[in-house]
């Protein structure tokens, strides 16, 4: 099987390097020169390139705020990065589930260059052509400053890149990435619960591709394609794959505006999650005084909306601040109202603790332990409060 592979891919490179075979070859079934007539160029063997140009959601805007690296952590890995530092990415390729006989044949790379968004891209027209489809490829990522943006991209399209230049004994390209996928599911989750990309734009940004194909046709298309040399339906993946970075590109938009003005921005989303994990962010990173003073606000904001880990994180944020009797009654309020269990058993817990460590009041701990082992039947916190008991208990006597 190896043996019949490699003679395989030395034929296909004899064939490549051959100046004859370059100017004669064709695919069986079409004439390469029609893509050149839709404003596609060829660019390699067989491979053809075409430039999209439309309108930057990024015009209006000159700088980038600190905030966006709480809301795509990637980017807090490295220094800030200028708008036309991003490089949006995303492949179509044979198949969706990844592995080593995927192929991506259509890559595209969206570019914001002053008012506008220039979308390169790069169509494989058949599998001899792979290595050149690489080169152009691999060439995308030479700048160092570059920010990769992509959407689900370090699960599946940098793999399929990194795997197809493994397979064609090529260096895998290095280069900063920045993930929207996760991101997205911190802000919309739990309001669209669909965070596809196409679901992020269509409920969240209002956005209505009109005529697109769906990318899940892009293998059979390209098979297709392969067969019988016909175009219509590849020229549609290929719209599609623009509308797909574009789409990137405003999701990234939006996240700008949210980090910009979290408390005032147009666009919704899940403020709990936001503000938690703002906070969580504050405390694994250098303080800063802005971005303190914003996640306070969202998480106060937060909690008066009756979120309940908001309202029990911010009761206990407070009660570490010294503000103890607004903490206490925030606390005791939750433990006694419609709250989840574990919620209501955490805020407990504050309370026997504060009890005991700073009022250096034992009953009144023991009284808040009996209170969470009624509520409490069984399982970890039954026995955590169980212990708690015993060795408040000791303490008494």
């Amino acid at each position: 099987m190896a043996a019949n592979l490699r003679d395989r891919l030395n034929r296909i490179r004899e064939l490549k390097n051959s100046e004859a075979a370059v100017k004669t070859e064709k695919l069986p079934h079409h004439d390469d020169s029609s893509l050149t007539l839709i404003g596609w160029e060829n660019c390699g063997f067989k491979t053809v390139k075409r430039e999209v140009v439309l309108d930057s959601p990024f015009k209006s805007m000159k700088s980038l705020p600190a905030a966006l690296a709480v809301l795509v952590p990637d980017l807090a890995m490295r220094s800030p990065p200028q708008i036309e530092d991003f490089i949006f990415f995303d492949l179509e390729t044979t198949g969706l589930s990844g592995g080593a006989g995927t192929t991506a044949f259509l890559a595209a790379f969206g570019k914001p260059i002053g008012s506008k968004l220039r979308i390169t891209q790069y169509l494989l027209l058949d599998y001899p052509g792979i290595n050149d489809f690489l080169d152009l490829l691999l060439a995308e990522f030479k700048n160092e400053n570059s920010v990769i943006v992509s959407y689900n991209g370090k699960c599946f399209d940098s793999q399929i890149l990194k795997t197809m230049c493994l397979m064609n004994r090529m260096r895998p390209p290095e280069y900063f990435h920045a993930d929207l996928l996760h991101p997205s599911r911190r802000l919309w989750k739990s309001i669209i619960n669909d965070c596809s990309q196409g679901s992020v734009e269509a409920r969240i940004l209002g956005i209505k591709r009109e005529n697109d194909i769906p990318g899940a046709l892009a293998p059979d298309i390209w098979f297709e394609f392969l067969k019988t040399g016909r175009t219509e339906r590849l020229f549609g993946i290929c719209d599609h794959n623009v509308l797909d970075i574009a789409g990137l590109s405003s999701i990234l938009t939006a996240m700008i505006s949210i980090a910009s003005d979290p408390l005032g921005c147009e666009y919704i989303y899940d403020l709990e999650r936001l503000a938690l994990f703002w906070r969580d962010f504050l405390r694994r990173n250098a303080p800063d005084s802005e971005l303190q003073i914003t996640g306070d606000e969202l998480l106060r904001r937060a909690a008066e909306k009756k979120y309940p880990r908001a309202v029990l994180v911010y009761a206990q944020d407070i009660l570490r601040k010294g503000e103890y009797q607004k903490a206490r009654k925030m606390l005791i309020k939750i433990s006694e109202s419609e709250y989840p269990l574990n919620i209501k058993l955490s805020a407990l817990r504050s309370l026997a603790i504060d009890s005991e460590r700073r009022l250096k009041n034992i009953a009144a701990s023991v009284e808040f332990v009996n209170r969470a082992l009624e509520l409490a039947n069984e399982g970890s916190w039954k026995n955590e409060f169980l212990c708690r008991k015993e060795r408040l208990e000791k303490k008494l006597r």
